[in-house]
Parts: C-alpha cells; sequence; structure tokens
C-alpha cells in the first residue's frame, strides 16, 4: 500500500518537475569519468553543511540498523566531474544515493538548452522516482565534483521499502519535501522579481551545500552564471546585475565559481 502510494506521488512529481521547467522558459550511461566497483562504499560525507538547512537528506532520515541495510543493497559508482548518471528519458534500472560529491539535475528544452533543476548532495536519492513508478528519469543527472555514490537496482530499492516501513515513510517525506520545493519555486517565478529569486537560490545553496568560514558561508559548486540563471528562470545579464547590487550591499563576495555570503539573513529577508 505504501509503495503504491509512493507510486502516485512519484507521477504527480513528475508532472511538478516538467511543470516548474517549463515556467522556467539507465541506464547509467558508461561514459569516461563514470567507474562501477564492486568496493564497499563510503561513509556518507556531509559535514560541511551550515545550521540553517531546512531539509534532510534520505540517509539523514533513517535509524542506523536501517542505514546499515541501505548501505549493503548496490555498487560502488565513481565519476568525476561532468560524467553523467542517469539521463533523462531513459530508464536506468537502479537508484542512485550520494555518499560523497554533488550532482546536478537537468532537462533539455526543445530548442536545446539546459534547465537546472536541483542541484543533490551527500545522503541525497537521485532516480526514486523512476524507481516507484516505472517511468523513464524526468531529468539528466551529472556530477559536479568528484562523486561517490552507491548504485541500488530499482527491484532492491522497492524490495527494501516494502521490508523497511520506516525507509518507506522516509521516501514519501522526501518526494513531499521535493513536491512542495517544486510548488514553491513555481510561485516565486511569478510572485518575486529576479533579484529576489537570485537571493532566493544563493540561500538555499548556502544552507544545503555551504562551508561555515569566520563570520560568512562559502558555496564552491563549479556552477557558471547560465547555469544560475537557468535555475532563477531569468537571462545572465540578469543575474549578473543582482549579483553586482548583492556585492555591492556588501552580503556576498565572489571569484571564479566561486561565492561567499556574507549575510545571509538579508538574502533572506530580500527573497521574500
Amino acid at each position: 500500500m505504501i509503495t503504491s502510494r509512493m507510486g502516485h506521488l512519484a507521477q504527480s512529481a513528475h508532472a511538478f518537475r516538467f511543470g516548474a521547467a517549463w515556467c522556467l522558459n539507465s541506464e547509467v550511461r558508461k561514459e569516461e569519468g563514470a567507474v562501477d566497483a564492486p568496493a564497499r562504499p563510503a561513509a556518507v560525507s556531509n559535514e560541511h553543511l551550515v545550521e540553517g538547512s531546512q531539509t534532510a537528506g534520505f540517509l539523514d532520515r533513517l535509524s542506523p540498523t536501517a542505514r546499515r541495510d541501505m548501505l549493503a543493497l548496490g555498487r560502488s559508482l565513481r565519476m568525476r566531474p561532468g560524467a553523467t548518471a542517469l539521463i533523462e528519458g531513459q530508464v536506468s534500472g537502479r537508484v542512485l544515493l550520494l555518499l560523497k560529491g554533488h550532482v546536478r539535475a537537468w532537462s533539455s528544452t526543445a530548442d536545446g538548452r539546459e534547465i537546472l533543476l536541483a542541484i543533490r548532495r551527500p545522503g541525497d536519492l537521485v532516480g526514486e522516482f523512476s524507481a516507484l513508478d516505472g517511468r523513464p528519469h524526468s531529468a539528466t543527472v551529472s556530477a559536479m565534483d568528484d562523486v561517490e555514490a552507491l548504485a541500488i537496482p530499482a527491484s532492491a530499492f522497492v524490495e527494501f521499502l516494502r521490508t523497511h516501513s520506516e525507509a518507506a515513510m522516509a521516501v514519501l517525506e522526501l518526494v513531499t519535501d521535493r513536491l512542495r520545493d517544486a510548488d514553491r519555486k513555481r510561485t516565486e517565478f511569478g510572485s518575486i522579481d529576479t533579484t529576489g529569486r537570485v537571493a532566493a537560490r544563493i540561500v538555499e545553496l548556502a544552507e544545503r551545500h555551504g562551508l561555515a568560514e569566520g563570520d560568512g558561508v562559502r558555496i564552491e559548486l563549479k556552477m557558471s552564471q547560465e547555469e544560475l540563471a537557468t535555475w532563477v528562470g531569468a537571462s545572465r545579464e540578469a543575474v549578473s546585475r543582482a549579483l553586482r547590487t548583492f556585492r555591492s550591499r556588501g552580503w556576498i563576495t565572489t571569484r571564479r565559481r566561486a561565492l561567499t555570503v556574507l549575510d545571509l539573513e538579508a538574502l533572506r529577508i530580500r527573497a521574500t
């Protein structure tokens, strides 16, 4: 019953994700940089997160026993930056549990543009919607830095949920969180100006992926202004103007593909 309900939620999440991409205007592919290995996976690396993160990863929601059982399910997968893990429109037959590093989820538009949908961190699941409803992946997933993940066959993942009720509830919570996040971003697109949406995405990056550094929060993800612009749903020029405004007010400092937040609360207020 629970897995059936999760399948329905996964289908709804597919629709919400594609709706968000519209508003913003595998088999694992064996390309260089993606390597399957039977080695035992390393512990999850999430020590860098700053206080204030509002969404727990999948592993954070499990008891030590369920976490141990989960980590015994699959094979280690290591990827170099740029390597592709899941491909939009394909059924990979597996779920990835991130143990180290970050991945981006993105979708292609009809004219070939790439729209950034989300960034996932250690402890997060990717590909779970496809495992639950049997439909193709709704986004392509690629490594942003050196990534280690656990590749779990979809059938084993679904069976694990059937035999571990707390894990099934954790997935329900995760899917619900992602539906709420997609709904919130769609609302932002219609009600908040570009500068406010840039502020909101910087707050999200700081809370979920930032490293505490003195009185600030350092964000060192390999993300270009063009990628940030597709995530925000604006032009690169508009995003660049917003960043200049934040720098002039002393809220952030920037360097090539790195950003330090100096006044997180000011950005939170500007994002509302």
